[in-house]
């Protein structure tokens, strides 16, 4: 979060982005963090947390929809290393989310494998309607990120791991107008 305030005020350090770091890293990685987050070309994680080589476990899938094999890459860094956070990110204005919002809304299937994600973001649109709200959209958005979030640590391999407090799985939000991440669950203490 530290990296994020620097992001917001401009006053970015750009840490481990040099070929001392490239070097340093070549041969064993021990990334402090794992970041499940959108496809989205706008908010990339290395930047918006400023951070650098070496330092995050990346996974970018449309609006954060897992799977076995996305679950896995999630689970790597906590159980073979010992990475002590995970961060589900979800964005404003997201266009996946959107997308499967009005697919479903409309009864609309989206082409090819779109769908899968509209699959996965079902139960995110499901607490979305019961929930109600201003912007719809923007409730699914933050309901994906808190369920994933949830599903994650409460999952048969990463629950021993949050259960003994060696690991914290955090749903956070990203503004896109002010560049704020904002914890929405699991903040670790």
């Amino acid at each position: 979060m530290e990296g994020n305030k620097r992001w917001v005020s401009g006053d970015l350090h750009h840490p481990d982005r040099d070929p001392n770091r490239r070097q340093l890293v070549a041969q064993a990685q021990e990334p402090f963090g794992a970041i499940l987050a959108c496809i989205d070309s706008r908010v990339p994680p290395e930047l918006l947390f400023d951070t650098g080589l070496g330092d995050l476990y990346v996974m970018r899938t449309g609006g954060e929809a897992v799977g076995p094999v996305v679950t896995g890459s999630v689970e790597y860094g906590p159980m073979t290393s010992g990475t002590p956070l995970i961060v589900v990110l979800g964005h404003q204005r997201c266009g996946a989310v959107e997308a499967a919002y009005k697919s479903i809304r409309d009864g609309k299937p989206l082409p090819g494998n779109l769908q899968a994600i509209v699959k996965a973001l079902q139960p995110a649109y499901e607490q979305a309607v019961r929930e109600g709200g201003a912007d719809p959209v923007e409730t699914m958005a933050r309901a994906q990120v808190k369920l994933t979030a949830t599903d994650l640590r409460s999952n048969q391999d990463l629950a021993p791991l949050v259960g003994k407090g060696t690991l914290a799985v955090v749903g956070a939000y990203y503004s896109l107008d002010t560049g704020k991440v904002e914890v929405l669950a699991g903040e670790p203490s």
